[in-house]
Order: structure tokens, then sequence, then C-alpha cells
């Protein structure tokens, strides 16, 4: 897969939502049931999650496709292992032998819709979980609600608990899926597909962030069955 060198798009959109502190985490907060031991984020960006995961994992390491990404990682958290990782490179396994079978959990927000061939990144994700670990992915969800915000962002689809379970890497199985942030189909739908913006506003962020303690309870008034972000959680089979 060519990968563009600069994502002005992507970081103008991963800058906006730095400014949603409270939201973030709320993502973060996801994974807790999930999370622990040897940790390995893909997709870290400008590290919106990782600033939440280091605090609380200090060796969690991070990854990045891009360079323009990865050294700004490494500037912001010079205790941690940064690396370079495409998951649809190229003789995958030699190309990261030496991070085959390492992590307990790793996890993609955000990070699988931008891929194609997403099958065989999720193939080559669990290759570097151990035996028993865990991988946690997060992606937009529904296809009708792609809008003009997924293509700015190069998103290749969206999904359903149906669709993204159905690229559940062989030897492994879907421990849970849910959806998640039901309330965010309705800001997502009118700015994108409505106004067709190209660009998260960042006003509509900070606006958010603030919502996101009456947002959190829809979510749970909904009993997580609809959701902006859908979320599965595939777990490694022991050899």
């Amino acid at each position: 897969m060519k990968i563009k060198e600069i994502d002005l798009e992507g970081e103008e959109t991963l800058n906006a939502i730095a400014k949603a502190d409270k939201f973030n985490y709320w993502m973060y907060s996801q994974m807790s049931p999930f999370i622990g031991g040897t940790i390995l984020e893909i997709g870290s960006g400008i590290g919106n999650i990782s600033r939440y995961l280091v605090e609380k994992f200090p060796k969690a390491e991070l990854s990045d496709v891009r360079d323009q990404y990865t050294d700004k990682l490494k500037e912001q958290f010079p205790k941690q292992e940064v690396h370079t990782i495409d998951l649809v490179a190229d003789l995958f396994e030699q190309k990261y032998s030496d991070l085959l079978d390492s992590f307990d959990f790793v996890f993609a927000l955000n990070v699988v819709e931008h891929i194609k061939d997403d099958k065989l990144a999720l193939i080559n994700l669990a290759k570097l979980v151990k035996p028993g670990g865990k991988i946690f992915i997060l992606v937009p969800a529904y296809q009708w609600l792609f809008n003009s915000f997924d293509v700015s962002l190069e998103h290749f689809q969206r999904y359903t608990k149906s669709t993204l379970s159905m690229i559940c890497p062989e030897g492994c199985k879907v421990k849970n899926s849910f959806y998640f942030n039901a309330f965010g189909i309705i800001g997502w739908f009118s700015v994108g597909s409505v106004l067709r913006r190209k660009i998260i506003p960042e006003g509509n962020m900070r606006i958010y962030n603030i919502i996101t303690p009456i947002i959190k309870v829809i979510d749970i008034l909904v009993f997580k069955k609809i959701g902006l972000s859908v979320i599965c959680v595939f777990q490694k089979s022991q050899k």
C-alpha cells in the first residue's frame, strides 16, 4: 500500500481531537477490562491516546506508519519505545521479526479503516501478539454514514460488529464486540453528510468534550447497541 508521506488532513483532525481530553480518555477507558501485560499501540498519531496509556503502563510501546508521527512521538514520549510499523508491508515477518509474538495486548483505534486490505492488516497484527494475547480494534461504524469526512481522512470503509468480526484473523476468536459513542452519529451526519465539511471543526470537538459526561450516559442507555464506532476484541489462541 502506498502511503501518503505527509498526512495534512489527518494531522489537522488529530489536533482538533486533541482538544477533547475528556472524550479521548473515555475512548481509552473502553480498553480497561482487557488491557494488561506488554502493550503496543498501533497508529499512535500525535499521542492523543498514548498520553493516558503511558501514565498507567510506563513500558507500553507506541508506533505509527509515518515518520511525520513517529518523530513527534519520540519527542513527546522520550522514555517510550517507538516503532515504525506498516501492517501490510511486504515480507512482514522478516521486517518485524524482533516484534513477533511479543505483546500481550495490541490495540488500534481508528486505524484499520485506512487500510484497503484490512484482513491482511489484522493477520499481520495478530503475528505481533503472544499466544493468549488480545487485540483491541476500534473503527468507524455503518457504511451509510460514509461521507466527506471519510473521504478526506482516506477511509476505505466503515464497519458493523458483523463485518468487523468477519475479518477475525485465523487462530483468533472474537472475545467481545460492541458499539461506542451513539450520540456522535448526529454530529458526524450533520456536519459531514449535510454540511459536507472535510475536516472535523475544532470548535465542535471542544463542545463535544464539555458534554462528554452526558454522552457517556447515552451509551449506557442504549446498551452499546449503536454507535459512531464499533469495537471488537480478538483473542489469539494458545499454541
